[in-house]
């Protein structure tokens, strides 16, 4: 019988997780998605304008900017007044990345989306949850530019989704809440989209090695889980939203 988890979960098991669409009123795209503890509100929204490097090409570009908030965390935490900080920054790049990966830019036009993506309270898992709650976010926007007809169909050409996966105490667990990350011998985040196509694989040892087997191991939890999550988002996205 494996061993359960502290909060009773089995290895490959994701915690509990809730994806609230048309949160606030005034963003095209607002969602949020809690993951266990970890709740992070996710909003899209739309400029007609591309940045200066993509001017008169006609194609778009979606980008995305990451945060937490003071109190997301036991500790309060400063305010990025002077931009974000290298963690942030390197997250944000992180889902800009994978949400571009599945945007046609020329079906987009000269337009751009922006995802914002803010950390409520943090429990481990905040980059993917942020992924996961931005992809919702990111197909209400564009569902409200096809309805004002500012496109004529998708850019979207599938699905995308995030997880992280460790190993712990010589154990291989998807979606680690903090208590276990900062125990992982191995972390890794993983996006992939529902066709299967990684986008984002990102790991490292944190306390030793780990083998080839170790690392096929990983790579087919975090598949696994990732098409549930996109089962949730689909799901998500097949409710009315809160507004």
């Amino acid at each position: 019988m494996a061993i359960r988890r502290k909060d009773g979960r089995r290895p490959a098991e994701l915690r509990p997780m809730e994806i609230v669409r048309g949160y606030t009123r005034s963003a095209p795209g607002s969602v949020l998605i809690r993951a266990g503890d970890t709740v992070v509100l996710c909003t899209a929204t739309t400029e007609e304008v591309v940045p200066e490097w993509k001017k008169d090409q006609g194609t778009g570009w979606v980008t995305a900017e990451y945060d937490m908030l003071p109190a997301s965390t036991g500790t309060r935490r400063r305010r990025s007044r002077s931009g974000a900080d290298g963690r942030a920054t390197e997250i944000q790049r992180l889902i800009g990345r994978v949400l571009r990966s599945v945007v046609d830019f020329k079906l987009l036009g000269e337009r751009t989306i922006w995802l914002d993506c803010d950390v409520l309270q943090a429990d481990g898992g905040t980059r993917t949850a942020a992924i996961n709650g931005a992809y919702v976010a990111l197909c209400d926007a564009v569902d409200r530019l096809m309805a004002e007809g500012k496109l004529t169909s998708s850019p979207i050409a599938e699905p995308v989704a995030a997880v992280s996966v460790g190993k712990v105490d010589g154990r291989i667990l998807v979606d680690l809440d903090y208590s276990e990350d900062v125990r992982a011998e191995v972390d890794f985040n993983v996006a992939m989209t529902r066709s299967g196509q990684y986008v984002e694989v990102q790991g490292s040892a944190e306390g030793g090695t780990f083998s080839p087997d170790d690392l096929d191991r990983m790579l087919q939890a975090a598949r696994r889980a990732i098409r549930r999550i996109i089962g949730i988002q689909e799901a998500a996205l097949a409710r009315k939203p809160r507004r």
